[in-house]
């Protein structure tokens, strides 16, 4: 699949409120077949609305990612304490357990939406810098994904140590709530098949897993391969799934 048709899935398969937030991917390539052949003034003033307006989607996206960190932080600590609760309390207390489960279940369901909202965004940088490279003559690429990798919604390892803190969470309050539902489900994906944004979470682990395969495509500016537990929770949420997707 053609990256521009697998944006465009990500952004509809995404959360309504998130999808102003991706890169403007199609925008980008209008610039870059702008840009004209020959180097007179024109050419100068297309290349620098390119160069202006990635610099702008990186700023866009440092802004929305930090917000939905700070976010996920407050929740994921306020959701500890409820789940301490429930643990440690009443078992009877039937509705505050569904309360609790349904929120664990839709912070990691967000919070693995983010970390493929910083999957997606970056490789649309790399794929368009290759297309203005290929365009133009010029080696932009390289010096601009090496200030990308040190920009805030690139550095993902505290979403990724709360997903896996989220997934532990998600298995206690679910034995609180009375065990497992369904056969041979796990607690994490049997919980999550009850929420509806278990497939949106499912479209979003598929699409970091074929973002960071060993493909055809896979080069010095892929994403490393998608490691467990990420991989591992995809195998077990699809397994679940009783509809095919």
């Amino acid at each position: 699949m053609k990256f521009g048709k697998r944006l465009k899935k990500q952004v509809e398969e995404s959360l309504p409120e998130w999808r102003d937030k991706f890169l403007a991917y199609k925008r980008l390539k209008r610039l870059v077949r702008l840009v004209p052949s020959s180097p007179p003034p024109r050419r100068r003033a297309a290349e620098a609305a390119f160069v202006r307006l990635l610099d702008g989607e990186v700023d866009r996206f440092n802004a929305f990612f930090l917000e939905q960190e700070e976010d996920f932080v407050i929740r994921h600590r306020e959701l500890q304490e409820a789940v301490k609760k429930v643990v440690a309390g009443d078992r009877e207390a039937a509705a505050e357990v569904r309360r609790v489960r349904r929120e664990v279940v839709d912070l990691h369901g967000e919070m693995v939406l983010l970390l493929n909202y910083s999957a997606i965004n970056y490789t649309g940088l790399a794929k368009i810098l290759k297309k203005y490279d290929k365009r133009t003559g010029r080696l932009l690429r390289l010096p601009f994904i090496e200030k990308v990798l040190g920009q805030p919604f690139f550095a993902t390892e505290l979403i990724s140590r709360l997903v896996h803190e989220c997934e532990a969470t998600m298995e206690a309050v679910f034995e609180a709530g009375g065990g497992r539902s369904g056969a041979g489900a796990t607690p994490v994906a049997a919980a999550a098949t009850e929420q509806g944004i278990f497939r949106n979470t499912i479209a979003a682990l598929v699409t970091m897993g074929e973002l960071r395969s060993g493909s055809s495509t896979y080069g010095h500016f892929s994403l490393p391969p998608m490691a467990s537990p990420e991989s591992d929770l995809l195998r077990c949420l699809q397994v679940a799934d009783p509809v095919p997707i």
